[in-house]
């Protein structure tokens, strides 16, 4: 009876851990702290362009909201475990509010609810899809968080159209400026080479790579010897040597 053998090549499978290493907490805070300053300078922007959108149509100032959202889903690309949006926009809004901000400590409640709209499309996809569709539909949901949230403290007197427009509003701008505009900060990250450690600076690499034309194996200026016995074809040189030796004969 033959012998049964099993193979001895090791699996190839890797299983990516969703486990927070110490370099993914460094970078993540990092990211954060830094759009907490972004977040801080906006305020200055953000005012008198909201309050001329105001004028053209109420509730459109939550076009430009989408500003305050860009740390979850950001972080998220980078860093890709289980709550790096929540956690990018906690410690951006504690870097907002402590700078000072009209808005208080509020800011702090506004990071969470923010935070957790970007986490919940992230954990349906088991925080394994990042794709700019994943992306932008983070930077959505999040958006719908802001706006809800924001007609809820702020603006609960005003009619249903008001509300409306300013969450619809608020979900445009999650999906272009925290979704597609994060997605593309990442990419020009990666193309720096700081994100080498993470799967983004990977993902870069390799497309780089593929898109690189492949250089001939062939060295460059080599000279190819014109052999006739090679080439089937004779040389006028080679043919007078050849006459000469069947005279000889």
């Amino acid at each position: 009876m033959p012998a049964t053998t099993q193979s001895a090549a090791p699996s190839t499978t890797v299983r990516r851990s969703l486990r927070w290493r110490v370099v993914d907490i460094v970078v993540a805070s990092v990211l954060a702290v830094a759009i907490g300053v972004v977040f801080k300078l906006w305020e200055f922007g953000y005012e008198p362009i909201s309050a001329v959108a105001a004028l053209v149509l109420p509730g459109t100032q939550a076009l430009f909201g989408g500003v305050w959202l860009l740390a979850g889903p950001l972080v998220a690309i980078v860093v890709r475990k289980p709550g790096a949006a929540l956690y990018a926009e906690m410690v951006a809004a504690s870097v907002e509010a402590l700078l000072g901000t009209q808005w208080g400590w509020l800011t702090l409640e506004a990071g969470l609810v923010q935070g957790l709209g970007a986490e919940v499309v992230l954990a349906l996809f088991l925080y394994r899809a990042y794709r700019l569709p994943v992306v932008v539909l983070a930077g959505a949901a999040a958006g719908l968080a802001l706006g809800i949230n924001d007609t809820v403290l702020w603006y609960p007197g005003l009619d249903a159209a008001f509300k409306t427009v300013y969450v619809v509003s608020a979900v445009v701008s999650g999906a272009v400026i925290a979704g597609l505009g994060s997605w593309l900060l990442v990419r020009a990250l990666a193309a720096t080479g700081v994100l080498s450690s993470f799967a983004a600076g990977r993902e870069h690499a390799r497309r780089t790579h593929a898109t690189t034309p492949q250089e001939s194996s062939a060295p460059t200026g080599a000279t190819v010897p014109l052999d006739g016995a090679q080439s089937g074809t004779a040389t006028p040189a080679a043919e007078q040597a050849e006459r000469g030796s069947r005279a000889a004969r």
